[in-house]
């Protein structure tokens, strides 16, 4: 299982030229062994669309449920473990609280993550394949 974050979800789900090829390649890769979606992605995308941040093309009800029936998407439950572990990442990571909330899950699934965000892909202590 591979966990994505949530604008690696939103792009892939709207089939957006955001993605890169090997970003691409990686969905691809991980369909059949799973594609996880930190319930704090559903949060911050509600909170995207209710400050007009991110237009989605149906009502949101609608659009989580297509998004969470992709192909191999598994939406990973924010656990007391993960809520714990989000506060104790190790090294210096970034004050975002989703952030830190999908990186401890990543790191409690002991999954890489697939991000585009360069202060998660420089955050040595989470995988992130590309």
């Amino acid at each position: 299982m591979i966990v994505l974050d949530t604008h690696i979800w939103v792009w892939w789900v709207h089939g957006t030229s955001d993605l890169t090829n090997s970003q691409r390649q990686v969905l691809t890769e991980n369909e059949d062994t799973g594609l996880g979606v930190s319930a704090i992605s559903c949060w911050e995308i509600a909170k995207l669309v209710e400050r007009g941040r991110l237009v989605l093309p149906c009502a949101i009800d609608d659009w989580f449920q297509q998004a969470l029936a992709y192909p191999g998407v598994t939406l990973l439950p924010l656990t007391p473990g993960i809520a714990i572990e989000s506060t104790r990442l190790p090294g210096t990571f970034h004050r975002d609280p989703a952030d830190q909330i999908i990186v401890a899950t990543a790191r409690l699934h002991t999954c890489a993550l697939l991000t585009a965000d360069h202060r998660i892909i420089d955050y040595p202590h989470v995988n992130t394949p590309v």
